[in-house]
């Protein structure tokens, strides 16, 4: 069973483990390793971290009572983080996490949600309604990555 809540305070470095197990595990079929390892290094980064998933206020999905990725959407309609462990990939996860994202836009009023998506992430979201903006390069700890911006406009309210 899937469950979505809040994140809830001291859930940052379960996060992690989230965001770890997604990039090491998933994308790693898209990624070489030097790139992995600068999108997702070993080392927790503790405060920085924890800042930036307060900030994020991210939505959480336990399945079967184990956190199986989380994701946000901030006042714009950007989604910063979207991630799913790699023992709940397939399980309908991510799906929840989205209908979540999208019920909150809902009720911001959004008219577009965005992303920075992953090579491993762009068939997920483009079954969702997203379209590819532009290609991208970034560079992440001296690591060039490709990615895609994608948008998605929202039904009129």
């Amino acid at each position: 069973m899937i469950r979505i809540r809040p994140l809830a305070e001291g859930e940052a470095r379960a996060l992690w483990a989230v965001f770890q197990s997604s990039v090491r595990e998933t994308a790693s079929a898209d990624y070489s390793p030097a790139q992995i390892d600068a999108w997702a290094p070993a080392v927790y980064p503790g405060a920085a971290w924890e800042t930036r998933i307060a900030r994020n206020a991210p939505w959480v999905a336990e399945l079967d009572g184990r956190i199986a990725g989380y994701a946000d959407v901030q006042a714009d309609g950007y989604i910063d983080q979207f991630f799913v462990a790699g023992f709940a990939a397939g399980r309908g996860v991510g799906a929840a996490l989205m209908r979540a994202i999208e019920q909150h836009a809902g009720t911001l009023g959004l008219a577009q949600l965005y992303a920075d998506v992953s090579l491993t992430a762009q068939p997920f979201f483009r079954r969702h309604g997203f379209t590819i903006v532009s290609e991208q390069v970034v560079t992440v700890r001296g690591e060039r990555l490709r990615n895609a911006r994608m948008r998605r406009v929202l039904a009129a309210g």
